[in-house]
C-alpha cells in the first residue's frame, strides 16, 4: 500500500520530484524551521494557541523539507512529503508531526485548539523534532544521499 502511495506522489502534478540535492535551500529551511520555533513561543507566550499549533507544525515540516531538499527530492504535497521521509528515515521519525499535522488542521480550519498544557507538550515535542533534523541534515554523507536517492528513484519506477 506504502508503495502505490508513493507512486501516487510521484504523478500528481505538485507530488514528489527528484531533482538535484541542494545544500543552500535545505539550510535554508532548516533555519526558517529555527525561526519558526521561536515564533510559536512568542505566540504561545501570548496564549494565541491557534498559531501556535499552525507554527508549531510549519517548524517541523520545514525541518523535515531540509531534508528532502539536501538529499534532492522536491515536493509541494505535504502528505507526500512526511510519507516520503517516513519511508526513508522510519516512521518513528515522523510520528510527531502526523499527529501535529492533524492537530493543525483542527486549528486552522475547525478553531479547535489544545488546552495550554497540550500545547506547551506540542511544543516541546516540536524543539525535538527539529533539533533531530537540525543534527541529522548537516551530517549527511554523499554516501547517504545516494543511498536515499536510490530509494526514492525505486518508488518512482514502481
Amino acid at each position: 500500500m506504502e508503495d502505490n502511495k508513493l507512486e501516487w506522489c510521484f504523478k500528481i502534478k505538485e507530488g514528489l520530484k527528484i531533482t538535484q540535492p541542494n545544500e543552500r535551500l535545505s539550510n535554508s529551511y532548516l533555519e526558517e524551521a529555527k525561526s519558526s520555533l521561536l515564533r510559536a513561543e512568542k505566540n504561545f507566550q501570548e496564549e494565541d494557541f491557534l498559531w501556535t499549533t499552525v507554527v508549531i507544525y510549519y517548524a517541523e515540516y520545514y525541518s523535515l523539507y531540509s531534508f528532502l531538499q539536501r538529499i534532492g527530492i522536491k515536493c509541494e504535497n505535504h502528505s507526500c512529503s512526511i510519507l516520503a521521509a517516513a519511508n526513508l528515515l522510519g516512521e518513528e521519525k515522523t510520528k510527531i508531526i502526523n499527529e501535529h499535522k492533524g492537530k493543525r488542521i483542527d486549528a486552522q480550519y475547525y478553531m479547535k485548539t489544545g488546552k495550554k498544557e497540550q500545547v506547551e507538550k506540542m511544543l516541546q515535542e516540536a524543539k525535538l523534532f527539529v533539533a533531530a533534523f537540525d543534527e541529522l541534515v548537516p551530517n549527511l554523507s554523499e554516501k547517504d544521499i545516494e543511498s536515499y536517492r536510490e530509494t526514492a528513484n525505486k518508488w518512482k519506477k514502481s
